[in-house]
């Protein structure tokens, strides 16, 4: 015996997730126009790795004038596109004194000779504060752009792989539907991560790729959850159920199981993310920071996203169908009565 939405509303309330999609919808483009805004004015900075250049990284210990020492790696370099970053080495920090590492990043890459002229000055004018290289690297332009373009055809084929697995898994519920609504979820969490770096001017690394192609996965699994609940229910309700009901009353079933996973997921990476602020692993807080907010939007671009936009095609499907079907029947009155 078939489910109805009737007997079913006596297990409890089911949410109507489509009431409110015109708001949600809404507050995606707004992120977007907003990440918009600040690309055209800000502008987007690519990491050394993928725009190319060199970047220098010292560390020394005790306390410094900043400002003097800036001041001497750009006299010593004669290149004006320098960029500074200084921050405190707490694993190697002692009692008696502090440890820091400074980072110089510019454009164009440096012969060896002029680094070891740079390392040789710093080394004498600062004597008393061990200055030594902790990582030296530079990358020509060319292969940086390389670099980038291999790593987005990287993001886009696993991107297709996906879609293609959603749309044969779930075929029987529409799977040219389940998997270019799925896409359209994938392609609005990696927009609002790109966001995300745009707002916050932090430069698109190789840090950025492993956010967005682990978001990718987390937010698919997340859509799979809840196509396969879906699917279920169709078959439960029969083929001449509202679509819109079954959506909802699917969602509602899984909502619980979706966030309570994502909280989990979100705590543990909010864990790494504050050691790494307290130890100072810089690296480890800028996949850390994203990825959370990455987190929280793969679980509202499911639900609010890929959801509703599925209901809607379907019913739009639904409905040209009629149309079709009215049409025909219509145009063979006319044959019989001629």
């Amino acid at each position: 015996m078939n489910k109805t939405i009737e007997t079913v509303k006596t297990e409890g309330k089911i949410i109507d997730f489509l009431k409110f999609k015109k708001i949600f919808f809404g507050i995606s483009i707004s992120i977007f126009v907003i990440g918009i805004i600040f690309n055209i004015i800000f502008g987007t900075t690519l990491d050394i790795g993928f725009a190319g250049g060199t970047m220098l990284k010292y560390s020394y210990v005790g306390e410094i004038n900043l400002d003097e020492l800036e001041a001497t790696i750009t006299d010593e370099l004669q290149n004006d596109n320098l960029s500074f970053a200084n921050t405190e080495d707490t694993l190697n920090s002692t009692a008696d004194k502090k440890a820091y590492t400074i980072t110089v990043q510019f454009g164009g890459t440096e012969d060896v000779t002029l680094q070891d002229q740079l390392t040789k000055k710093l080394q004498e004018k600062y004597a008393d504060n061990n200055f030594s290289v902790a990582e030296s690297m530079s990358v020509e332009g060319i292969m940086g752009l390389r670099f980038l373009l291999k790593c987005l055809a990287a993001v886009g084929i696993a991107g297709a792989l996906m879609v293609l697995y959603v749309a044969f898994r779930f075929r029987r519920i529409g799977g040219i539907s389940a998997g270019v609504t799925a896409l359209i979820a994938l392609v609005h969490d990696v927009g609002f991560i790109y966001v995300v770096y745009v707002v916050l001017q932090m430069p698109i690394d190789d840090n950025f790729i492993a956010v967005v192609l682990t978001i990718i996965g987390y937010s698919l699994n997340d859509t799979i959850i809840i196509y396969d609940r879906v699917r279920e229910e169709r078959k439960a309700f029969g083929p001449k159920a509202d679509i819109k009901d079954v959506f909802n009353y699917s969602c509602t079933k899984v909502i619980k199981r979706t966030v309570f996973t994502s909280v989990a997921t979100l705590l543990a990476i909010g864990t790494v993310y504050v050691v790494s602020l307290i130890y100072h692993l810089d690296s480890v807080t800028a996949f850390a920071f994203p990825m959370m907010l990455g987190i929280i939007c793969g679980c509202y671009s499911t639900i609010f996203i890929a959801g509703p936009v599925w209901v809607l095609w379907k019913k739009h499907t639904e409905k040209s169908g009629k149309n079709k079907g009215k049409k025909s029947k219509i145009k063979s009155k006319v044959k019989v009565r001629v």
